[in-house]
């Protein structure tokens, strides 16, 4: 995507929607590259496994190609530096990006339609929180009866 400043930015959000001006845009506004702009009278809005971006425009039966998605790939994606928003940027660490058409060798396929949930079993983690909220409060616990004996062994002399 483009941002305001004119950088470049990679998201792993798969929503998007159009501008006023019919281009696609993240639901931040952002303009998805290579800034494909989808005629005001299509009808019918299509982006297959292989990144094309197909329109089918009022009157018209077949479908129109408006332009091609594609999809980058860093040697590192750890060293990518996270901008906020789900947004991505490239970093020495991340190496340069290398592109592709979806479906190509090394590039998975996109799905219309299928967006990624968070992969977190919520119930699980609550679980885990109130362990680890309960092992604090032993260990606040162990502290607390280890000041006083301090305290008492102190008083005692």
């Amino acid at each position: 995507v483009t941002l305001p400043s004119g950088e470049t930015a990679y998201s792993r959000a798969g929503s998007f929607q159009l501008s006023a001006n019919g281009e696609i845009v993240t639901t931040d506004g952002f303009i998805v590259q290579p800034g494909i702009t989808v005629p005001s009278d299509a009808v019918d809005i299509t982006i297959n496994a292989s990144g094309e971006v197909l329109v089918k425009q009022d009157g018209q039966v077949t479908e129109t190609n408006v332009g091609q998605l594609n999809l980058a790939i860093f040697a590192n994606e750890g060293g990518l530096l996270a901008t906020g928003d789900n947004l991505f940027q490239e970093t020495p660490a991340s190496g340069t990006p290398t592109t592709g058409v979806p479906g190509a060798a090394g590039f998975g396929q996109i799905q219309q339609g299928f967006l990624e949930t968070s992969n977190v079993n919520v119930v699980e983690e609550i679980t885990n929180l109130i362990t680890a909220q309960r092992a604090y409060e032993m260990n606040s616990k162990v502290i607390e009866t280890s000041d006083q004996m301090m305290s008492t062994a102190a008083n005692v002399r």
